[in-house]
């Protein structure tokens, strides 16, 4: 009995420690996210609007606030983009989502499942394009139309 009191003793005395441990790696666990957030930025920040010369960084269609990394599992992650539409009824709001999914599906390193989303508020037909921006089908087919792929190649070409 006297043993077993002494395991639980010690036992109980290890409990701080190893909480500090638990919470070391939560803390951490933000500061992942984060990175993993800069690095979509990185990538989306370059891409260019289809009308004007400027990147999407630029216009401030994307931020850095703009991103979000959510981990679903071990080594997967949900991505989460909210671009703002540089007026309300911007026509191209749908072909810059369509620009983000396709240099995110080519260029991000780890495994991920990704949403992207019009700001809330900034579009007159936000729900239709979100709808059309986070659709398999409709992506797919719209990168089939040569003239479409063609101009999403050139806003997500890299600069020099």
């Amino acid at each position: 009995m006297e043993r077993v009191s002494g395991l639980f003793s010690w036992t109980l005395s290890r409990v701080p420690w190893l909480t500090g441990l638990f919470e070391q790696g939560a803390a951490r666990q933000p500061r992942i996210m984060e990175e993993k957030a800069l690095e979509v930025y990185d990538l989306i920040r370059t891409i260019r609007d289809p009308e004007k010369p400027n990147t999407l960084e630029e216009l401030e269609v994307v931020t850095e606030s703009s991103v979000e990394v959510q981990e679903r599992n071990e080594d997967d992650y949900l991505v989460i983009i909210r671009f703002t539409p540089t007026v309300p009824h911007c026509s191209l709001a749908t072909l810059i989502g369509l620009c983000l999914r396709v240099k995110l599906q080519r260029c991000l390193p780890f495994k991920h499942k990704l949403e992207i989303y019009i700001s809330e508020g900034t579009h007159s037909t936000e729900e239709d394009i979100n709808k059309q921006i986070n659709d398999k089908e409709r992506v797919a087919a719209a990168m089939e139309n040569p003239n479409l792929r063609e101009i999403v190649e050139q806003c997500v070409l890299e600069p020099d």
